[in-house]
């Protein structure tokens, strides 16, 4: 029997433990000392009166959270697609043939850095760098000379093509559309029918018209409400998202106040991997200046209008970029996918109306409110609408973030990139990330957009174009994109859980017998990519096998995927 007054679905939530997250003091913690120490953790269930149990659920479900002591020097290194098409496996076993005794250095093997234009990446304590500069880092590391990690400027001598305000511009130049929104020169329906009428989607994966999102949290009468920025891109192959929040914050944060003011939300939150430390420093500075130039405090510009923005250090998992994981996440739970309805614009942190966009979606709002709709829409080419930012890596001569009209062809994305490097001819490409299906060197000229992508049995995603020479062993690249989300699965559902460690073992095991499998094997791949698809809660187990499936289709002469386009 349903509670009177409850939304649906959220019953499984009763047994959930209230208050504050506890999530930002175990970060603290662990900033300050390297790891969590027993007695540090049995001192806060004491001080803050939580019991110890979900203290240890909390730290044990979280990756970044370690129980021991850290060695002086860290070194992860990515294994994932971008770094492994690099040369990763073997510039690995070089590094453990250097590093492997030395007492003091841990080197581990880890997913997706976000720098995959470094490939192969790596990380010495928190700085990250490309595989090449690890000698340097460690020794520095050893020495205590380390230097603080800062973003990897773009290069660019002018603003990307989304920013309407001038190279160089302060916050009194910027904050434009912002200012108007405050002081009336627009309101809130004007904003919503603008966004409405260009056609933005959300830029994270799953194409939400943003107009229709915004509209709905408006017109929600519980409060608060809340907005989220998702800054948790942590998809192999996704680094577009990082070099936005590195260039352009004063893009992303007034898209989030923007959202704010039209939804009637005071508290806005910027969800950011823990990875990105050198681009939240810049979100930091960032906000500094807005609270100085009265842009963020009790009372903007005099309006009487509360507006409060903070940023969330996630403590690590693909999954917190599901919406409701990361919403499970800053409540202090274990980031487990909510079933759906209800969604967050309606019941969302704390139970409250939230409007939540990715980095790129807010970084598009105010060019769009500030040169029009119509601006908007010519941008676009083929048909398509606006401007789309791609991570490009992979076999590709200059790999990086390129900002492009919507409707370019991966054709045209790659000579961008300096075309395939070595002139090497294409085998494949995956061009919304490692969730997005292969697609063969005939689907060249297919335009990146949502509808082409989807017709072409792939999909836009995250707006990351992985691209593979010929003469790669492509089951061998679908395998090591599966095992990414085989880790990454939370565990929550059964056929993602079991689904993918089972699929990712056919698959090793027919690779170590020569690479390929048998009739069989093709059977219960398909099988299982069937019910991953159609039966796992959230889009991580709905698109574990998809890629797999897609290279196996190739290898029979077609797109396994084409006949399950997705949304």
């Amino acid at each position: 029997m349903r509670v009177q007054g409850r939304a649906p679905g959220v019953e499984a939530r009763a047994g959930k433990f209230p208050g504050p997250s506890l999530i930002p003091a175990l970060y603290a913690i662990q900033q300050r000392l390297g790891w969590l120490p027993r007695e540090d953790l049995v001192a806060l269930s004491r001080d803050l009166s939580r019991p110890l149990y979900e203290i240890e659920g909390l730290v044990s479900f979280y990756p970044h959270f370690r129980t021991d002591p850290p060695a002086a020097v860290a070194l992860h290194v990515c294994h994932d697609l971008s770094c492994w098409l690099r040369g990763a496996d073997e510039r690995i076993d070089e590094l453990r043939e250097r590093h492997g005794e030395d007492a003091d250095v841990e080197l581990v093997e880890v997913s997706c850095l976000g720098r995959c234009d470094l490939a192969p990446a790596v990380s010495v304590n928190e700085r990250p760098a490309a595989v090449d500069d690890t000698g340097d880092l460690v020794a520095q590391a050893r020495a205590g000379t380390l230097p603080p990690p800062w973003p990897t400027p773009s290069g660019r001598d002018r603003p990307w093509p989304n920013d309407p305000y001038p190279a160089g511009a302060g916050t009194q130049e910027r904050y434009r559309v912002l200012r108007a929104l405050l002081s009336g020169g627009i309101d809130a329906p004007q904003v919503i029918a603008a966004l409405q009428d260009s056609g933005l989607r959300g830029m994270g994966g799953a194409g939400f018209p943003t107009g229709k999102k915004w509209e709905l949290v408006a017109a929600q009468p519980a409060t608060p409400k809340y907005a989220i920025c998702n800054a948790d891109e942590s998809e192999p192959g996704t680094f577009k998202d990082r070099q936005i929040l590195a260039d352009q914050p004063h893009l992303v944060l007034e898209g989030l106040l923007l959202g704010m003011v039209v939804t009637g939300a005071e508290q806005g939150w910027v969800f950011i991997r823990h990875e990105y430390g050198p681009e939240e420093q810049v979100l930091h500075e960032e906000l500094a200046r807005l609270r100085g130039d009265g842009l963020l405090g009790d009372d903007v510009l005099g309006t009487g209008r509360s507006l409060r923005v903070d940023v969330f250090t996630s403590p690590g998992g693909y999954i917190l970029g599901e919406e409701t994981a990361l919403i499970e996440c800053m409540e202090g739970h274990r980031g487990e996918p909510r079933n759906k309805p209800p969604f967050p614009g309606t019941y969302g942190l704390w139970g409250k109306p939230t409007l939540m966009n990715s980095v790129e979606t807010f970084a598009d709002v105010p060019v769009i409110l500030e040169r029009g709709a119509d601006w908007w829409k010519g941008q676009g080419v083929r048909g398509c609408t606006g401007l789309k930012f791609f991570s490009v890596s992979g076999h590709v001569a200059r790999p990086g973030v390129y900002c492009v009209p919507m409707g370019t062809t991966v054709r045209e994305l790659l000579e961008l990139a300096g075309g395939m490097l070595d002139g090497a001819r294409p085998a494949a490409v995956q061009p919304g990330g490692a969730s997005s299906n292969f697609l063969g060197p005939d689907e060249l000229d297919v335009p990146l957009d949502f509808a082409a992508l989807a017709e072409a049995g792939s999909m836009l995603g995250s707006g990351a174009l992985v691209a593979v020479a010929e003469g790669t062993d492509l089951l061998a690249a679908a395998t090591n994109v599966l095992r990414f989300f085989r880790n990454e699965s939370c565990g929550k559902c059964v056929p993602c859980r079991v689904g993918s460690h089972k699929a990712h073992a056919i698959l090793t095991d027919a690779l170590a017998d020569g690479g390929s499998l048998d009739e069989a094997g093709v059977a219960r791949i398909t099988e299982l990519e069937r019910v991953l698809r159609m039966t796992s809660i959230c889009g991580l187990g709905q698109v574990a096998l998809g890629p797999v499936a897609s290279v196996l289709g190739m290898d029979r002469g077609g797109t396994a995927a084409r006949a399950h386009p997705r949304d």
